[in-house]
């Protein structure tokens, strides 16, 4: 400010043109991180980067529907993930590959998500997936996924990449031995999902793919019907899970949207089966499903917004003709019905764990999508110091 006030020192109208631009940036600045719910006094979390790289062609339909389902699952897992005691937080990319309809010139590829917390902004791209026949080139897909995904540039935290599919590994134009060192050599984990026979895959090069990037290999029937545990808590949690959404307060653009969205892949969870709206549910009770960039609850607890500050505009209508008091009330009363209700569900899940658990003793296994991401998971993890509940 030395330097500025001796430049201008004798030019008035210059001086308080400055000072007013500088004004004028310092408030849009403020305004954005309201509206985003970026506020700089958010504390940053460690994250865990996950890549699914999905194959939707024709015959893929069954895998489509086992990340649909199982989504939720495997968010539950990572929930329970800690290192040097703290959570981190969850992002997920999402692509497809070897669909006709995307153009050949683009290697029939298409990233759907960037890396995102977003967790209904991810349901809601698997529930619109379909399925189309078409070439699948999982080298260009590994690179593409490389080269355009934001990765963090620490090989201190967890990065992984599952591709799953049905045809050689080794068919497109980008050799995949490439792609998958490339991962490799940036701290980047790729897991290999073989959709069919396992000495197949092995055939067709999907294990060598995953032993380049200290990956693993697995096969999966992608038509198995993954099995669901019906347990006496079920029902409750998932009428809690309901009572939750009753907790959101929708503000700034686009909020009121996003909690409509909440509501769809609520309904989404409840048509795939019982057990992804159980799923579904406990991971609204974790610390992994933050909605800070609409939800006030989460945003005031985040400390990413002070609700006292925020605009009439940003608000939602049950909001706008309060005062200062009733609105720090109205969010405090919120925030309280949301941890009692979170509690109850973590509560129920504790006798849960156990009774699945005992069941699922005197099941036989199968290799599903999720069986198969959520034990590379933990192996994996373990390698960077994470413990799991």
């Amino acid at each position: 400010m030395k330097i500025i006030n001796l430049i201008f020192k004798e030019d008035l109208f210059m001086r308080s043109k400055f000072q007013m631009l500088y004004r004028v940036i310092v408030c849009v600045v403020m305004f954005i991180s309201v509206l985003a719910g970026t506020g700089v006094s958010a504390e940053k979390k460690e994250p865990i980067q996950m890549a699914i790289l999905l194959d939707t062609s024709s015959s893929m339909d069954g895998l489509i529907g086992q990340a649909k389902s199982q989504l939720w699952k495997i968010v539950n897992e990572l929930a329970t993930a800690k290192r040097n005691g703290k959570t981190p937080s969850l992002e997920v990319a999402l692509y497809e590959y070897g669909k006709s309809s995307i153009p050949a010139q683009e290697g029939y590829i298409r990233m759907i998500l960037p890396f995102t917390g977003d967790l209904d902004s991810v349901s809601e791209k698997l529930f619109a997936l379909t399925t189309n026949g078409g070439d699948e080139y999982c080298g260009m897909v590994i690179e593409s996924a490389i080269k355009n995904l934001q990765w963090n540039g620490s090989n201190d935290i967890l990065k992984i990449i599952f591709i799953a599919g049905n045809e050689p590994f080794t068919q497109g134009t980008v050799d995949y031995v490439t792609a998958c060192k490339n991962a490799a050599s940036k701290g980047i984990i790729v897991n290999t999902i073989f959709c069919g026979n396992h000495k197949e895959g092995i055939d067709t090069k999907w294990k060598h793919g995953a032993d380049l990037a200290d990956g693993k290999y697995i096969n999966i029937d992608q038509n198995q019907t993954v099995a669901h545990i019906d347990a006496p808590q079920d029902k409750e949690i998932a009428r809690l899970g309901a009572e939750l959404n009753k907790t959101y307060i929708a503000y700034g653009i686009g909020g009121a949207e996003k909690k409509e969205r909440q509501a769809k892949q609520d309904m989404n969870a409840s048509e795939v089966g019982a057990g992804a709206i159980v799923q579904r549910s406990l991971a609204k009770a974790s610390m992994q499903y933050d909605n800070s960039g609409w939800d006030l609850v989460d945003a005031a607890k985040n400390k990413r917004v002070e609700v006292d500050k925020l605009e009439k505009e940003q608000l939602p209508a049950e909001m706008k003709n309060m005062s200062v008091a009733e609105r720090k009330d109205y969010v405090d009363k919120m925030m309280k019905k949301r941890d009692d209700t979170q509690k109850k569900i973590n509560q129920l899940n504790e006798d849960r764990r156990k009774y699945v658990a005992n069941e699922m003793k005197k099941q036989s296994k199968t290799n599903t999508l999720d069986t198969a991401i959520i034990n590379s998971i933990r192996d994996q993890a373990a390698r960077k110091n994470y413990k799991f509940q």
